[in-house]
């Protein structure tokens, strides 16, 4: 005969949303400073981190080492080097040798010393490195991609550190052409800082299709250097605008970045320039924090994981552009013909991406 056991149960109380709500994530905060700038008020900086986060199976793109490792294997495979320069660029790798020195020399190695970029091996391996780079992009990393284009279009300055043309691969698939400009075109790169090519993207270091471009060091960029008129508006662009830089750990200490933007600008902490950081150690990021603002510039933690990242950047893009067509449906100065065609590329972009 089956047996029946009485249960006593307990009745629990039921949830509390408001608990549940607390438990949950919550975004970081806009910073009122920054998300009531107008998008043609900046300079948005793009770093490795962005590129190692819309393409992070590419080592290349994840730090200057990585680059150089890059280039080194390419070479390898190339049958390019000798086993003993092989092993010699190795060997200052794993010692972690001045890695600016360390990718001139391989550069000088794979160059002919006519200079014909034709004929030149460096050419090839980085076309090997960066091979196929738009079958890499990862969805996550189109996000954050499509609110620097965001920006972009609705009047935003872009420049980078890097190598890839990652943004302009994805531009091109939105439907706006960006071109690449890097430093040995003094007059575009003029243009460009006098704000009449915004659908340019200036590589600061050059850019893989045009190997010549690439320069690792000041000595690499004496012609830009040189000319006053370039340099003084670049340099107006420091004083008078507010950078946003996206996945720049060291960005700042950046030679080539230092003599173009910091070197000639004296009183660095009138300026209101903006670092987004993960906040990972509090200790790190408060020295961070403090160092920077003696630059004139404001560390802002967009959360504690990288992944964080691209929806903090979404919410700020949506909140500055959609106040500038709040603006100006409200009496500012209607857009010219050009601007007019960058906002309706901007809302071409988000749709035609929302449904890749």
């Amino acid at each position: 005969m089956a047996s029946v056991v009485a249960v006593k149960t307990e009745k629990r109380p039921a949830a509390d949303p408001q608990d549940a709500d607390s438990n949950a994530k919550k975004p970081r905060k806009l910073l009122p400073s920054l998300k009531t700038k107008r998008a043609p008020e900046l300079v948005l900086v793009i770093g490795t981190g962005v590129s190692s986060a819309v393409a992070p199976q590419v080592p290349a793109l994840r730090s200057w080492k990585g680059l150089i490792q890059a280039l080194l294997d390419a070479a390898n495979d190339f049958d390019l080097l000798e086993e003993e320069e092989s092993r010699r660029f190795q060997k200052h790798m794993q010692e972690d040798k001045n890695l600016v020195h360390v990718a001139h020399d391989l550069i000088q190695k794979l160059s002919p010393r006519t200079g014909n970029v034709r004929s030149t091996f460096f050419k090839d391996c980085l076309y090997e490195v960066f091979d196929d780079l738009e079958c890499k992009m990862e969805h996550a990393g189109k996000h954050l991609l499509r609110s620097v284009l965001q920006l972009m279009e609705s009047g935003a300055l872009v420049l980078t550190t890097n190598f890839d043309n990652l943004l302009e691969i994805y531009a091109a698939h939105q439907g706006t052409k960006l071109e690449s400009l890097d430093l040995t075109d003094e007059k575009k790169v003029l243009e460009w800082a006098q704000e009449k090519r915004r659908l340019s993207v200036l590589h600061i270091h050059g850019v893989y299709t045009n190997p010549s471009g690439i320069v690792l060091h000041p000595a690499g960029y004496q012609n830009v250097l040189r000319n006053t008129e370039v340099m003084r508006e670049i340099q107006k662009l420091y004083e008078t605008k507010s950078f946003v830089f996206l996945g720049c750990g060291r960005t700042v200490d950046d030679t080539t970045f230092q003599a173009l933007f910091l070197e000639a600008v004296k009183h660095k902490s009138d300026l209101e320039h903006f670092m987004l950081v993960r906040r990972e150690d509090v200790g790190e990021f408060k020295k961070l924090r403090d160092n920077m603002l003696d630059k004139g510039i404001k560390v802002i933690s967009y959360g504690d994981e990288y992944a964080d990242l691209p929806e903090y950047f979404e919410r700020l893009a949506n909140e500055i552009c959609n106040r500038d067509v709040a603006t100006n449906g409200w009496g500012s100065p209607s857009l010219n013909g050009e601007e007019q065609q960058n906002g309706f590329n901007t809302q071409k972009s988000l749709l035609q991406d929302n449904r890749s």
